[in-house]
C-alpha cells in the first residue's frame, strides 16, 4: 500500500505500528482499525496480538473512558496529543475533551546516572562540574523530562529541568505513525475530511517538537520576563543560560506558595482577593498587551511570593495573537457582551472558519438563544466561563473552526477564572477583562491605528494589482497552450472502490472454482489418460485444487466478518 510509504520503514516503527495496533483493539477500537482497511498490517495485528474479547471491566466504560487509557497506555506522544485536544472541543466533542483533561502523566523516575549522560552530552561538562548540588531524587516526573534541584557553585538555588534520554525518538516515530494514521482516516473514515486530521498531526508535530526544545522554552521566559519586567505584580523566574541546552532548562527555583493551597496562604498573610486580582491581570495583559500568553495556568502552574506577587511555571505550551487575531478577539467579545447576534455572526465569518454545512438561520436563532440567557443579568454576575462554554457548543454544533490559539486561550481563560474563584468567591474575570477591551478598542479607532490599518490595506492591494497583469496573462496563455487543467477529487469513493475490488476478485476465484470443478466432471466422465481406481487422475487433480481454492476462499470470507 502506497500510504505506507509516509512511515518510517525500520523496525522500530514496525514494532510500535503492531503496538499501537494492539492496543486500539484491546480497548475495543478493532472496528476503526478495520474502517481504516490497513489489510497488511491488521493481518500481522491477527497473527501477533493477543484478539481475545475485550475484557469486562474495559466493555463497561465508555468509548471517551477508553481512548483515555488507550492514549495512557500507548505514552508520552498520544497523552500529549490527548492534552492538546481537550483544549480542542471544537474538534472532537464535549466529553472526549472532558476525558482528555484527566490524562495522567506520571512514570517512574530515570536513574541519576543515565541523566549525567544527557547532561554532560548537552552542555559538555560533567554534573559534578557545574553544580555544586544535585538532587537525586526529582521533585517532578512526567513521560518528557524529570525535574531536580540544585545549587549552582555561586550559591543560587536552582531548578534542572532534563529531557528523558531517548524520549525525542520515541515521539519521532509515533509522529510518522500517527501522519500514517491520519492519511488513512481522511481517506477512509466518514467524517475524516471534516476532521481534518492531517493538520491536527501537522500542528501537533509543531507544538511537541517546540516543547521539547528547552531552549526554546527558556527564550520563551525571558520574553516574558521582559514583557512583565516593570510589573511589581508579576514575577518570571530567571534562567541560567551557562547551564541551559537544547534537552536541559536551568531556572531560579521558586520557593513560593501553590495558588491552591489555601492554608498555607492564610497562615503567611497573603490575600485571596489581592491574589485573584493580580493573576487576572497578569493574565489579561499576557493576552490583550502582549499578544503571547501562558497556555495552561492550572493551580499547579502559579505560585504566590511575598507581597501577593504571581509567579507562573511551566512556559512549554504558550499561545500567540497577533494584532489582527486579538482586534477580531476584541471585536467578537464587545459583539457578545453587546448581545449584538449580527455582529457576532459577522466576526465569525472573519475569525472562524464556517464550514459548507453552516445553517445561518438556525446559527443565528441559537446566538439568540444564548445571549438571551445572559441578558437580564448584571455584568458582574455573568460567568465567564459559562458563556464560553455555551458559545464553544454552538461552535461545535454549526462546525464553525477557529484558530487553535483562540480556542486555546478560550481554555486558559476558563481555568483562570476558577482559579480565581477558588480564591475569591466574587470574583468575576468579565468585570477585568472589561476595561482591558474597551481600552483596546479605543487603542483600535485611533487616528494612528487607523492610518497603520489603512496602509497595510494599501500596500496589499498595490502589490494586487502588480501582479495581477502578470497572472491574468499566463492564465490566457495557459488556455491558448491547452493546458488549463480543473482536477476534481472524488472524496469517500475509495472505501467503496476497495469493496467493488473484493468483491470481483471472490467472483472471479468463484468462477475459476467452478471451471475446474466442471471440467474435472468432463474429464471423468471420458475415463482416458491415466487412471486411479478406475478414475483419470486429472479429474482428480482438478477436483484437489477446486476444493483446496474453496476452502482458501471461505476461510478468507469467515476472516473478514463479511459473509
Amino acid at each position: 500500500m502506497l500510504i505506507f510509504s509516509r512511515i518510517n520503514r525500520n523496525i522500530r516503527s514496525i514494532r510500535r505500528y503492531r503496538t499501537i495496533l494492539g492496543i486500539l483493539i484491546k480497548y475495543g477500537f478493532g472496528h476503526i482499525v478495520e474502517q481504516l482497511n490497513i489489510n497488511y498490517y491488521l493481518e500481522l495485528g491477527r497473527r501477533l496480538v493477543t484478539l481475545g474479547a475485550t475484557p469486562k471491566e474495559i466493555e463497561r466504560l465508555t468509548q471517551p473512558e477508553r481512548l483515555r487509557l488507550a492514549m495512557e497506555e500507548l505514552g508520552p506522544t498520544f497523552i500529549k496529543l490527548g492534552q492538546i485536544l481537550s483544549t480542542r472541543p471544537d474538534i472532537v466533542s464535549h466529553e472526549y475533551a472532558e476525558e482528555f483533561s484527566r490524562l495522567q502523566d506520571r512514570v517512574p523516575s530515570i536513574p541519576l546516572e543515565q541523566l549525567q549522560e544527557q547532561i554532560q552530552k548537552d552542555l559538555g561538562y560533567p554534573l559534578t562540574e557545574m553544580f555544586a548540588e544535585f538532587s537525586p531524587i526529582p521533585i517532578a516526573a512526567a513521560s518528557i523530562a524529570q525535574v531536580h534541584r540544585g545549587l549552582l557553585k555561586s550559591g543560587e538555588e536552582v531548578v534542572i529541568k532534563v529531557r528523558r534520554p531517548g524520549i525525542k525518538e520515541v515521539v519521532e516515530t509515533d509522529l510518522d505513525i500517527l501522519m500514517g494514521l491520519a492519511y488513512l482516516i481522511e481517506r477512509h473514515l466518514p467524517t475524516g475530511d471534516l476532521l481534518d486530521p492531517i493538520k491536527i498531526v501537522k500542528e501537533f508535530r509543531r507544538t511537541i517538537s517546540r516543547e521539547m526544545d528547552f531552549a526554546r522554552e527558556g527564550y520563551t521566559i525571558d520574553r516574558f520576563a521582559a514583557n512583565f519586567a516593570d510589573d511589581p505584580t508579576m514575577h518570571v523566574p530567571h534562567v541560567f543560560w551557562d547551564y541551559t541546552g537544547e534537552s536541559v532548562l536551568t531556572m531560579e527555583f521558586i520557593d513560593g506558595i501553590k495558588v491552591s493551597d489555601s492554608l498555607r496562604l492564610a497562615s503567611a498573610g497573603a490575600d485571596p482577593k489581592i491574589i485573584a486580582r493580580y493573576g487576572a491581570d497578569a493574565f489579561l495583559k499576557q493576552v490583550l498587551v502582549h499578544g503571547f500568553f501562558h497556555g495552561d495556568p492550572h493551580p499547579g502552574n502559579i505560585f504566590v511570593l511575598e507581597n501577593n506577587t504571581i509567579c507562573m511555571l511551566d512556559f512549554g505550551m504558550v499561545g500567540r495573537l497577533d494584532e489582527t487575531l486579538k482586534f477580531q478577539l476584541v471585536d467578537l467579545l464587545m459583539a457578545v457582551l453587546h448581545r449584538d447576534v449580527e455582529l457576532i455572526i459577522s466576526q465569525l465569518l472573519f475569525s472562524g472558519e464556517l464550514s459548507d454545512e453552516t445553517r445561518a438561520k438556525d446559527l443565528q436563532r441559537d446566538l439568540s438563544e444564548m445571549i438571551d440567557d445572559y441578558y437580564d443579568l448584571p455584568l458582574q454576575e455573568v460567568n465567564a466561563g459559562k458563556l464560553l462554554a455555551d458559545f464553544v457548543e454552538i461552535l461545535v454544533e454549526y462546525r464553525i473552526k477557529f484558530p487553535a490559539d483562540l480556542m486555546l486561550l478560550a481554555k486558559a481563560l476558563v481555568t483562570m477564572e476558577g482559579v480565581g474563584r477558588q480564591l475569591d468567591p466574587e470574583f468575576n474575570m468579565i468585570v477585568h477583562l472589561r476595561p482591558f477591551m474597551e481600552k483596546l478598542f479605543r487603542e483600535r479607532k485611533a487616528p494612528a491605528s487607523i492610518t497603520r490599518e489603512f496602509t497595510r490595506t494599501f500596500i496589499a492591494y498595490g502589490a494586487l494589482a502588480r501582479s495581477f497583469p502578470r497572472d491574468f496573462k499566463e492564465f490566457i496563455n495557459r488556455i491558448n497552450r491547452n493546458k488549463f487543467k480543473i482536477d476534481l477529487e472524488h472524496r469517500g469513493l475509495e472505501r467503496l472502490i476497495s469493496d467493488l475490488d473484493k468483491s470481483s476478485n471472490r467472483l472471479s476465484f468463484s468462477l475459476l472454482i467452478a471451471a475446474l470443478i466442471v471440467g474435472s466432471s468432463l474429464i471423468m466422465q471420458t475415463e482416458k489418460g491415466p487412471l486411479l481406481f478406475g478414475f483419470p487422475i486429472l479429474g482428480f487433480l482438478g477436483y484437489s485444487i477446486a476444493g483446496f481454492l474453496g476452502l482458501w476462499l471461505a476461510i478468507a470470507i469467515l476472516r473478514s466478518g463479511r459473509l
